[in-house]
């Protein structure tokens, strides 16, 4: 079995952080989703779900973060080129997310994130193959 990751984001909208996410490129799956989530998948191996916060509350006893003003987790994608980069920020920002931190061009690496409608930050990378394989930049 390839081995997966799952990540269970608590949101406040579930149909407006759907769209949000389907405008980045990922794709619903209907098996998965109701009006209190919605299954996002990324790849075969990461998918996110989106889940609306009464539903979230019911794996956890802890508080849900307001993700707009505390940090819980940092989560990052990797892209093929610096192209991949750009388009996925460009989908964020028309698809009404927010860029804390701009691309920065390092040249062995290029990269930068965005938020979703709920404040959860998504980091974007594309490195150099040689880098990412421990050779000298």
């Amino acid at each position: 079995m390839t081995r997966m990751i799952f990540i269970n984001l608590p949101v406040g909208d579930v149909a407006v952080s759907t769209a949000f996410y389907e405008a980045l490129g990922f794709e619903k799956n209907a098996q998965f989703s109701n009006e209190n989530a919605s299954a996002m998948v990324w790849s075969e191996a990461i998918q996110v779900m989106l889940l609306d916060h009464a539903f979230y509350s019911t794996f956890t006893d802890k508080k849900i973060i307001d993700a707009k003003t505390t940090s819980g987790a940092l989560l990052c994608l990797t892209f093929e080129d610096k192209a991949a980069v750009d388009a996925i920020h460009e989908a964020a920002r028309a698809a009404g997310g927010v860029e804390p931190r701009p691309i920065e061009d390092q040249g062995f690496m290029y990269g930068g994130a965005f938020e979703d409608p709920d404040g959860h930050t998504w980091e974007t990378v594309w490195m150099d193959p040689a880098a990412a394989n421990g050779s000298p930049p």
